[in-house]
This record gives structure tokens, sequence and C-alpha cells, in this order.
């Protein structure tokens, strides 16, 4: 079953058939996005945006996020790059990629049984603000495959318990190695080292708390017991250090005495839903840089 496309979405890649995104992180020095810039216009491009942040202007890194107009893109694409690659980027040290604005990136969206991040990822894709393809959702749960073959995506069911937790990994690799990204959309497994390593800097989860403060499970008693006064959630890249990647994207909400579990467990349900999906969207739109554990968001 083909994902459903939207009108939304083909209008957006007819309208940047020609656009492309250059990313770019190097150390700071005097002349970069002169170089950039002059480069750029002297294939035939025109600079539609650009956002940049330096860490420190002496000695510390520098990133620049740019998107440009060139005309008959697909055919100068391999041509730009190379020539990129043995110039400027060469002189400048830099690390970089360039991606094509129109091509959308292949989503595997994974889930357990909470369906309330599914739902917005589905709801966004479908209006045309997620400008992604859903390939396929996989659950260690039947629960959800009506509601996501309604949507016209593949739904794959792939049980996994202790004992069987290695073959269901494998099964879970063979279904996404077509895909770009993984989305974990309040997954409750563990992903192992060998996974993470096929996606580096491409699994991103939503974490039920602002700073993970509360671990374990009923989170959100835990958080009631304590009498806290903000609730949040975070979005961060995924890594062997269990909920301790780089942070994408964050929200709050203030609560008092007054909201009970269920009333905290609603409000967390809201703000998971949204930072996930922010995070999604701009990882989509080539909006991230990462270095180290920290990334820098071009939003």
């Amino acid at each position: 079953m083909s994902p459903l496309v939207t009108p939304s979405n083909v209008q957006r890649s007819d309208r940047h058939q020609n656009r492309a995104r250059m990313l770019i992180s190097c150390p700071d020095r005097p002349g970069i996005v002169a170089a950039v810039s002059q480069f750029l216009s002297k294939h035939g491009a025109n600079i539609v945006q650009s956002d940049q942040y330096t860490m420190d202007p002496e000695g510390g890194l520098f990133f620049i996020r740019l998107e440009f107009d060139l005309p008959e893109l697909e055919q100068q694409l391999a041509s730009l790059k190379r020539d990129f690659a043995e110039t400027t980027a060469r002189e400048f040290a830099m690390e970089w990629r360039v991606t094509q604005a129109s091509r959308k990136q292949r989503l595997a969206v994974f889930v357990s049984k909470e369906d309330h991040c599914l739902l917005e990822l589905l709801w966004q894709w479908k209006s045309g603000d997620l400008y992604a393809d859903i390939a396929m959702v996989v659950s260690n749960h039947p629960d959800m495959r009506d509601t996501v073959e309604s949507f016209g995506i593949p739904y794959h069911h792939v049980p996994v318990t202790p004992e069987t937790k290695k073959e269901a990994e494998a099964k879970q690799l063979e279904l996404v190695r077509d895909v770009d990204t993984v989305v974990l959309a309040r997954y409750m497994q563990i992903i192992s080292p060998t996974f993470i390593a096929q996606f580096p800097n491409r699994i991103i989860n939503i974490h039920h708390s602002f700073l993970p403060a509360f671990v374990g499970g009923k989170p959100y008693a835990q958080a009631y017991d304590r009498g806290v006064k903000i609730i949040g959630a975070t979005a961060h890249y995924v890594t062997e250090e269990l909920d301790g990647g780089p942070i994408i994207e964050q929200d709050v909400q203030r609560v008092s005495h007054r909201d009970n579990v269920e009333a905290l467990k609603r409000i967390g349900r809201h703000i998971e839903r949204i930072v996930l999906a922010r995070a999604v969207a701009w990882h989509a739109e080539d909006r991230i840089l990462t270095h180290q554990n920290k990334t820098v968001v071009f939003n």
C-alpha cells in the first residue's frame, strides 16, 4: 500500500524543484560567508535564505545554513558538490552537506500503545505541514493498525519480548533499510547500539520530561508526588547514552497542586506531541547541525 500523496506536498515539491540547502560547520575565521557566496554566485545560484552562528569568533566553530535556487539543479548538483569539495570546503576545512529541498525524507515511525505523538505526525503529514514521506509505522503492538492503514501507510507489527528482542530488531532493521530517519513516537523499547549505529543522528526520540528527572515507570505519578510546578518534554537524537543524546527541542507548561495525575498526563501528552512534531519537521528540512552532544537549530 502506497502512502497517500497530499496536494500541499505536491505543490511544495514543484515550487522548490530547483532549490537546495547547504549546511556547513568549520573553524571560524574571516571570509567564510564571502567565499561560500562567491562560489554559489559563480555557479549561477541565487541565495534565498541564510542563517549563521559562531560559538566563538576567536577559534570557535562557525555554522551556516543556506538555501539557494539553481536552474536545472538536478543536472548541476553533482558537479557543484564536486567543485565545492575541491575548492571552498577544502580551504576552510568544512564539514558540509547539500540536499535538494524537493526531496522528501523517508521516515519510519516506531510506536507502542500510546497514540498521541503518532497521530500528531500523521495529521501534520496529511496537511502538508510535515514535508516528508512516512514510509511505514512499526510497532510492538497491533493496536494502531487500522488507524495507520486508513492513511494509506504500511503498518508492521513486530512483537518484542526479552527472549526475541535480537530477532525482532533484525527484522526491524530489514524493514527500515531504505528509510532516512527513524522517529520514536513513544516507542517503549530500548534501541540497541547496533541499531543506533545504522542511523547516527537520524533517530529522534521524545522524552516525557523537560529535564529527565523522573526515570522508570509512571513518571507523571512521580512528578505529582514531588509536587512539581513545571512539566515538559524533550525531543533529542538517540545515542547509546539513554536519553542523553543531543537535544533538538523542548517545551514546558506550568502546573499546580490542583492538577492530579490524570491532568498532568493530559498536559504532558499535548507537550510531547508538539515538541516531537517540531523536531521531526526541523530535521526533515535540514535545519539542524550537531556538534559533540549539542545541536544548532536554525528554525
